[in-house]
């Protein structure tokens, strides 16, 4: 419920003694109205909200909202003293701390769009305490207590929750923990922390495209961020001037979630990446993964399922970091895993968990390459291989051999499409003939975001769009063009979520020969293109004619 206002009015004499004291120490100007005025911070707040025309809300209505931290992240919130939310009634509110930041508020409402959330009043305390709340009942759905935490709590560099970044003293530390803590509730692939003349950039990838989220002004606090990392990561602190690489892991809301940390110095200082792996949610997806949540076309989910029901042989997956080429393999996998045969994985590091699969992390300081690896595979009797990626020589000599030897092998490499892909193992030293003898097929693929659901409309390209696209008014006659207009659904992106898109080509005789002739690659893609070969190119653009996606971002995929 909320308070009625009281009768009491703050007056000029109030609010010029209260700037006078704001002045004189370090408060709020509310807390200062408190303080001059002799009234409790609730009778201010409601006084305020009277005069300025705003709602006041207090502790008993805020326990019924749900706050909206994908809209507005909570490092923002705890920064700027604000928080959106929707009452039982699913109307959103602004809830202010502080009625006379009209940056802030400027700010938040311009991040929500139109129509905008309704702007209120809150305690300071009172908001902390709801964000909390929040954070308690989430740990009780969970079945979650930190003080529980688990057997390997060494190993856990910290226990994340709305209440310990709350209660935390220390501003970097605290600011640390929320921007993990924002970035997981995003769904962010990394964080990036970009250190420049005086400030720190923090930037999330969302959906494959880097995302500003806020600055942190300072040149110490941002050295004090990148030090933060550094001693959760195991790394030298004291060392700023080569590159460091290291991981940790935290523990949000009963999840334990991995940060690969790259260190990089540059010429302001240093700047850190860490990428983010939630094992238990990828468990999760894996247990119902299959080909068709991947959003592949149907031709491409049955060349890989006939490329994955072979028995022996070998299928390459190729493309860019954090193209989808280990999810797509996984995939194939849960698809094809009876129990009936012996499937065993090497990878760095190792992604999903699935049930009776011996998966085995990589370790290099351990001495356990890919190649030392995959040599002991071979002695432990598999049926199927799954090699996370060919990064050397040997590695892709061994993987060959046991493609030749009766065994399936699925793994990645990195190459920019699939004819790229011949030419990179036959650098590396693999015989042509055993390498074409062993290959059953190569799939190449992108991710490409699709249009917002909530904010998408038709669109009608113009003709300098489609001819940079390669096409004409003639081609497009019966396309539908949708683009998203940008909301707060999709932080103003006009995109949310990804699919896959892919080509996917199957080796037969004819190839063969060609491939040990090395022929030409003109000659090769004439040749696959007969065999049925559709482009990542021509994939992409169907999504477009389908109205999922748009061409500019076709053209920032596939060029």
């Amino acid at each position: 419920m909320t308070r009625e206002a009281p009768a009491l009015q703050l007056t000029a004499a109030h609010f010029e003694q209260a700037r006078a004291l704001c002045a004189a120490q370090d408060m709020s100007l509310p807390a200062a109205l408190a303080e001059v005025s002799g009234w409790s911070p609730p009778v201010v707040l409601a006084a305020l909200a009277q005069q300025f025309g705003y709602r006041a809300v207090f502790m008993a209505e805020l326990q019924a909202m749900e706050p909206d931290f994908e809209l507005v992240p909570y490092t923002e919130c705890l920064q700027r003293g604000l928080a959106v939310a929707s009452d039982v009634g699913g109307q959103r509110w602004l809830l202010l701390s502080d009625p006379f930041d009209g940056a802030a508020e400027a700010w938040a409402l311009r991040r929500c769009g139109q129509p905008g959330p309704s702007p209120a009043l809150v305690l300071p305390e009172e908001l902390q305490a709801f964000f909390i709340r929040q954070e308690q009942q989430l740990r009780a759905m969970d079945g979650f207590e930190t003080e529980h935490a688990g057997e390997d709590d060494e190993e856990v560099a910290a226990v994340i929750t709305l209440a310990s970044i709350n209660s935390e003293s220390s501003a970097v530390v605290k600011l640390v923990n929320s921007t993990l803590y924002d970035a997981l509730k995003l769904q962010a692939s990394d964080i990036h922390l970009e250190c420049d003349a005086g400030c720190l950039h923090v930037l999330y990838r969302i959906d494959g495209v880097l995302v500003p989220i806020t600055q942190v002004q300072g040149q110490d606090m941002a050295e004090q961020i990148v030090s933060r990392i550094k001693v959760m990561a195991d790394l030298d602190i004291a060392e700023r001037r080569i590159p460091q690489d290291g991981r940790f892991k935290v523990r949000v809301n009963a999840r334990e979630i991995d940060f690969r940390v790259s260190i990089m110095p540059n010429i302001f200082g240093e700047d850190a990446v860490l990428r983010l792996l939630d094992r238990q949610s990828l468990t999760e997806e894996a247990r119902a993964l299959r080909l068709e949540h991947l959003g592949l076309a149907q031709p491409a989910i049955a060349a890989i399922r006939r490329l994955a029901a072979k028995p022996h042989g070998m299928l390459l997956v190729t493309g860019p970091t954090g193209s989808g080429k280990t999810t797509t393999l996984y995939a194939a996998i849960t698809e094809i895993h009876t129990g009936r045969d012996k499937i065993v994985t090497i990878e760095d590091p190792v992604e999903y968990r699935l049930p009776r699969v011996l998966q085995i992390p990589v370790n290099e300081k351990k001495g356990l390459s890919f190649a030392r690896g995959l040599r002991s595979i071979l002695r432990h009797d598999p049926d199927k291989i799954m090699v996370g990626e060919i990064r050397d020589d040997e590695t892709a000599q061994i993987a060959v051999q046991a493609a030749l030897t009766g065994h399936l092998v699925f793994t990645t490499v990195h190459a920019n499409n699939v004819f790229d892909v011949l030419g990179r193992f036959l650098h590396m030293g693999v015989d042509g003939y055993s390498f074409a003898a062993a290959l059953n097929g190569i799939v190449a693929q992108r991710l490409l975001r699709i249009n917002c659901p909530h904010c998408a409309a038709d669109v009608d390209p113009d003709a300098a769009q489609l001819a940079e696209a390669g096409l004409t008014v003639q081609d497009v006659q019966d396309w539908r063009f949708r683009a998203g207009c940008g909301c707060g659904q999709c932080r103003g992106a006009g995109y949310k979520g990804r699919k896959a898109v892919a080509e996917v080509m199957l080796i037969d005789d004819t190839l063969r020969e060609m491939i040990v002739a090395q022929a030409p690659i003109s000659a090769l893609k004439e040749q696959a293109a007969k065999s049925g070969l559709i482009s990542l190119r021509s994939a992409a653009l169907q999504a477009v004619q389908d109205g999922e996606t748009t061409l500019e971002e076709v053209g920032r995929v596939t060029g």
